[in-house]
């Protein structure tokens, strides 16, 4: 089982209404597996992200990491390795409640620490949603610039032949 580190949520949500309190970030394990689903076929019911299976979740559990507060999972995100420098950001997911509460941000300084701790030197993801990634120091890239072993998701995708994903890469 991965470490447990307790946050404090952001000083900016001082003025908003709800407050999250402590969040906590940690490494998935096999027993997060069926609430990550729910968090990532939500979107995925929406055409915002592919879905993912139980089996596919088991064999890459540890590549996630979750946000809780409490016993409630918020957020979960995956660091998944193509190369010994370079590793795709993916399955990032927040619970519609949680948004606008660092939840993302919490899970991204998560994931790019685990990507300096193993000597990376750049991570990418594919993402509808430029502007947080932005935020994070990511620049938006080519597709055809990042590996090819990152599109073999892309050919099980029902928006494979018109893609509208936003590459963008991050050097560490």
């Amino acid at each position: 089982m991965g470490s447990l580190v307790t946050l404090q949520a952001p000083a900016s949500l001082a003025d908003v209404p709800y407050q999250p309190g402590k969040l906590s970030v940690r490494k998935a394990s096999m027993r997060d597996t069926n609430a990550i689903l729910g968090l990532i076929n939500a979107y995925a019911a929406k055409g915002i992200m592919l879905p993912r299976t139980e089996f596919e979740m088991s064999e890459n559990i540890r590549d996630f990491s979750v946000v809780f507060s409490g016993e409630r999972l918020v957020g979960c995100g995956a660091l998944h390795f193509y190369s010994p420098s370079t590793a795709e950001i993916r399955s990032l997911a927040v619970d519609h409640n949680w948004k606008e509460h660092g939840v993302g941000r919490i899970l991204m300084d998560a994931l790019e620490q685990e990507a300096r701790e193993h000597g990376l030197q750049s991570i990418f993801a594919f993402t509808y949603v430029d502007r947080f990634f932005n935020k994070m120091g990511y620049q938006l890239v080519d597709r055809g610039d990042l590996p090819l072993k990152a599109w073999k998701d892309c050919l099980r995708c029902p928006k494979f032949q018109a893609c509208d994903e936003i590459a963008v890469l991050k050097l560490l």
